[in-house]
């Protein structure tokens, strides 16, 4: 096997490699651009968690590369360090620390100087959690209770009104997760996420796969009516799909003003199965309980006219989001899977007396949802309206 020659990296290589991290590509198609593989991309992103570091910038105080070109120039010319120093208009005593620090004027050169003053700016800032030990213990506390980020954040936020020493935000929380060179929080507490990521994904990963586009005449999510954005009317739902062993599906609603959940049982992945189950399960709710509709870019959603046709007296549109936006339908979903039994689950056989509930789960019944504030739902209108069904209906 030949060994390739090792590569390193320059500023304008690395970068390119963040935009298309940032892009949603994937490090193996990004690799293949530099004839490397995957590897060669992780160790890039790796240090950082998959978090771009900002672009670092020069001070306008701070001496510049040509700045230190004139001052070698003048040492090799025996120029002295006033009259170098009046050449770039600059302080004498900088001169003469710029000088000193970096070897004399024997052993000064300028490309060396630079680089070094670029490493020397090196100053990192403790983030919060570093700083306050009390604090980081509460939030590896709260993360082995298998609590999200978010949740933890809107917790300490209800907790301590008032108190911002006592607050952190939840991308805090995640930085100090992915990456470790901070010190704060162990990588085993990695594992109580529900995506088990070691690094920072994208949130356009998925973007370049699973077809996307290929949805003809997408109602895009921008042009959802106000009254589903701040939740105020109830009707307005938010879907997708799970998928279990042996060709198991279950569709999961989720009502964005009550967080009431419904799981429809699905025969198959393809769109006819689909759309089929959900106009089927829409004709057990009233009309003004049943809205819209919002979808991410699945192509089991492909036939979406069909269902806005076959539910039209119920003024239903089906509007497709951009991947991973209908959010408040990840939170049943992962609960669902992360308080099932380990090894393979078949939705297919799955019961209403099997399915889990916060109260049985290792999470305890304290633990909150992910609604706005980080608080468990109360009882509301549509939980009053909607008789209980049964779990995994047909």
């Amino acid at each position: 096997m030949k060994q390739r020659k090792r590569i390193y990296y320059s500023a304008a290589q690395r970068a390119e490699i963040w935009d298309r991290w940032k892009a949603g590509e994937s490090m193996s198609w990004i690799g293949r651009l530099f004839d490397r593989e995957s590897s060669s991309v992780f160790s890039v992103l790796s240090p950082t968690g998959g978090i771009r570091p900002p672009d670092r910038k020069r001070a306008d105080r701070a001496l510049s590369l040509s700045e230190r070109e004139e001052i070698s120039q003048g040492l090799s010319t025996r120029c002295s360090l006033r009259g170098i120093a009046r050449t770039l208009g600059r302080s004498p005593s900088t001169i003469s620390r710029e000088v000193v620090r970096n070897g004399g004027s024997e052993r000064y050169r300028a490309t060396g100087s630079d680089q070094a003053a670029w490493d020397r700016a090196l100053r990192p800032k403790r983030c919060k959690l570093a700083c306050r030990p009390s604090l980081a213990r509460t939030v590896s506390a709260k993360l082995r209770r298998n609590w999200s980020p978010e949740q933890i954040a809107g917790w300490l936020r209800r907790t301590w009104p008032g108190e911002p020493h006592n607050q952190v935000s939840h991308e805090t929380i995640y930085r100090s997760l992915f990456i470790q060179t901070r010190g704060v929080l162990k990588k085993e507490l990695l594992d109580h996420l529900r995506a088990r990521r070691t690094i920072r994904r994208s949130r356009h990963a998925t973007l370049k796969r699973n077809g996307l586009g290929q949805i003809k005449d997408a109602v895009s999510i921008s042009e959802r009516p106000a009254c589903v954005e701040d939740r105020a009317v109830p009707g307005h739902w938010e879907g997708d799909l799970v998928g279990g062993s042996r060709n198991s599906y279950v569709a999961t609603l989720v009502e964005r003003h009550s967080r009431y959940v419904m799981l429809v049982k699905v025969a198959n992945k393809d769109t006819e199965s689909v759309v089929t189950a959900l106009i089927k399960q829409s004709k057990k709710l009233p009309g003004e309980l049943y809205r819209s509709l919002t979808w991410d870019r699945g192509k089991e959603l492909a036939d979406h006219k069909r269902l806005a046709v076959a539910s039209d007296v119920r003024s239903t549109s089906a509007i497709l989001a951009h991947r991973g936006s209908a959010a408040p339908t990840k939170t049943p979903t992962a609960f669902c899977a992360s308080t099932c039994p380990t090894g393979p689950t078949c939705l297919c056989t799955a019961k209403p007396s099997s399915a889990p509930s916060p109260a049985s789960s290792t999470n305890g019944p304290e633990r909150p949802c992910s609604t706005e504030h980080q608080q468990r739902p109360s009882p509301s209108v549509l939980q009053r309206s909607v008789e209980p069904t049964t779990l995994l209906g047909p």
